[in-house]
């Protein structure tokens, strides 16, 4: 009897530790980092396909898009952050222990729509005005300061588990060719500098004036031609203005990047990228 007492008082102990566990993590994860993938080229070169970085949660103070989401298509699970804190969401304009983000810094936010996270860098602040005019992005009528640095060039190939290929300036090439971005540096009007990549003329070079309306904010990738941002309105399938609610938090480093299909693939690890400041 005392060997079945032992044996279940083992089974009820592991089970309390894993729980311990995963409420420990859960609580780290809602209240200081978030583990995110970079799954798209929105936002090279600044961060590539296969980049593992931490989201500092406590950089603008917390909503409730600070909660955890868990997605797991393969068994048809989909929780969002509105699932376990929607109860806090109230009218989006304040946020506990808030600060706003600053104009440059590379965000992430839960999509206002289907509650995706995205990643984009911040562009404009409430009452901003934002307009591109011949690929030139203006902030408030004036014209952010462009200096060209020449080409950025990649392998067309097949990119990370969603498998996409790259769009390149010198048009539709072949597996295995160089794929031709240009690359340049915009600097905005706070001073913060970073590089922005274009493939060509878009219809997206050229819009009407965007003005931010109260506690949202406007967002852009720095692939220029390859991102879906606050350029598309939401009812467009875009993301359209970002209420201060659905900020989750500021990307400031990559921690590890792999350009396979999986992590467990070391020969794909780009080490020149493990622990690089986000710019």
């Amino acid at each position: 009897m005392a060997e079945k007492s032992g044996f279940f008082g083992s089974v009820i102990e592991t089970v309390k530790t894993v729980v311990y566990a995963l409420l420990i993590a859960g609580l780290f994860r809602t209240i200081f980092f978030q583990p995110f993938w970079i799954p798209s080229g929105s936002m090279k070169d600044t961060l590539l396909i296969g980049d593992f970085l931490f989201v500092n949660k406590m950089a603008y103070g917390y909503s409730y898009a600070s909660c955890p989401s868990i997605r797991i298509p393969a068994l048809g699970i989909d929780i969002g952050a509105d699932d376990f804190c929607g109860v806090f969401q109230g009218d989006g304009s304040e946020r506990l222990w808030g600060s706003d983000p600053e104009v440059g810094d590379v965000v992430v936010f839960r999509h206002p729509v289907n509650g995706r996270d995205f990643i984009k860098r911040l562009i404009g602040k409430p009452g901003d005005r934002i307009q591109m005019k011949d690929g030139v992005l203006h902030i408030n009528d004036t014209p952010v300061k462009i200096e060209d640095d020449g080409l950025f060039i990649e392998t067309m190939e097949y990119q990370g588990p969603q498998s996409a290929l790259p769009r390149c300036s010198n048009g539709a090439v072949g597996q295995g060719a160089d794929c031709v971005k240009e690359r340049s540096y915009e600097t905005l009007p706070n001073g913060v500098r970073h590089a922005v990549l274009n493939i060509g003329p878009q219809q997206s070079d050229n819009t009407g004036v965007y003005t931010v309306p109260a506690d949202h904010f406007f967002f852009m990738g720095d692939n220029r031609d390859n991102s879906t941002d606050s350029r598309v309105a939401q009812a467009a399938r875009g993301v359209g203005f970002v209420p201060r609610a659905d900020i989750v938090g500021r990307a400031d480093r990559v921690m590890f990047s792999s350009a396979g299909r999986s992590m467990l693939a070391f020969w794909t690890w780009r080490g020149d990228r493990f622990f690089k400041e986000i710019e």
